[in-house]
């Protein structure tokens, strides 16, 4: 079976990484659909986040600079202190406009580029995270026929993401992390 996604975004904060480490690493090195990710991260720590998710993933794992491609069978990691948008054209774009939610990587504005761009063809997956950055975006996601999963808020570390994200709007799914791991693998 052909699956309907064109990528699968997802936003997290704090509690949020082993739950992206476990995604990735359950996951097939032949998995296609691209994997975006946008966490808030310390802006003055440029390397380390992307190579550890790489410890575990049989895919690539890379932070896009701007203008590149987005390819299948690869997960991406926003960038440090830079917001990570889609272009029409199937490119990413970085951008350093004012922070959201005092966050850039501003996990709305990726929900919101992602839907604009890829409509109801997009996963939107919110994890824990200790502030409401997401939560509009992931909404505004859903409203342009994104299927949506939202975490579990007693499964999270810090439910303060996915409980904005519960108070804004009915999700798809709301799913644990084994839960969400495994709706993840079965697209293959």
């Amino acid at each position: 079976m052909k699956h309907k996604y064109k990528a699968i975004v997802i936003g997290g904060s704090a509690g949020s990484f082993p739950v992206a480490s476990e995604i990735l690493e359950a996951l097939p090195k032949d998995f296609e659909i691209p994997i975006i990710f946008g966490m808030h991260r310390l802006k003055h720590i440029r390397n380390g986040f992307a190579e550890a998710l790489q410890l575990k993933s049989k895919i690539s794992v890379t932070e896009p600079e701007d203008k590149d491609k987005i390819k299948n069978n690869h997960a991406y990691v926003a960038p440090a202190n830079y917001h990570l948008l889609f272009e029409l054209g199937g490119t990413f774009a970085l951008s350093t406009e004012e922070m959201v939610h005092h966050s850039r990587p501003s996990i709305d504005i990726l929900f919101y580029s992602a839907a604009y761009t890829f409509g109801n063809k997009m996963l939107a997956i919110i994890l824990s995270g200790a502030n409401k950055d997401g939560a509009e975006g992931i909404h505004y996601a859903h409203k342009k026929g994104a299927y949506t999963i939202v975490q579990e808020p007693t499964d999270c570390k810090v439910p303060t993401m996915t409980k904005a994200s519960l108070d804004l709007f009915e999700p798809n799914e709301i799913l644990t992390t084994k839960e969400i791991v495994a709706f993840i693998k079965n697209l293959t």
